[in-house]
């Protein structure tokens, strides 16, 4: 008997590996598939409100678009709205707008027009 008792005393203890292995699996699965990403999203938030500055298009959390006009050094901003001046914490802004490319004046060879010379007009003909 005393030996069924051991070999059950053997099956258990690889029992408590498996199950040990298996959480810390489970930790390594959690970190990795949701505290990381969150880390760096909250990370790239920051980045993006250090970088703000007077006139960019903001969104707030509210949903209120508006252009920023002046940032205090208590992380507070002033925005805009069509004439309405509004002060909010920094952290109320959800994204940056990005500045629509300034178009050039002058088009490149590619987007110009062919015209047609003498000779293409006399082949049309």
């Amino acid at each position: 008997m005393n030996i069924l008792f051991l070999a059950n005393a053997g099956a258990a203890a690889n029992s408590n590996w498996m199950m040990i292995l298996l959480f810390i699996i489970l930790i390594a699965f959690t970190y990795f598939g949701m505290i990381r990403p969150q880390k760096k999203q909250q990370q790239q938030r920051m980045q993006m409100m250090d970088q703000l500055k007077k006139g960019d298009e903001v969104i707030l959390v509210d949903g209120l678009h508006g252009k920023v006009d002046k940032i205090n050094s208590d992380k507070t901003i002033v925005v805009d709205a069509d004439g309405i001046y509004l002060t909010f914490e920094r952290m109320a802004v959800r994204r940056v707008i990005p500045a629509a490319p300034a178009e050039s004046k002058e088009e490149t060879p590619a987007e110009k027009p062919e015209e047609k010379t003498d000779e293409t007009k006399n082949e049309d003909k």
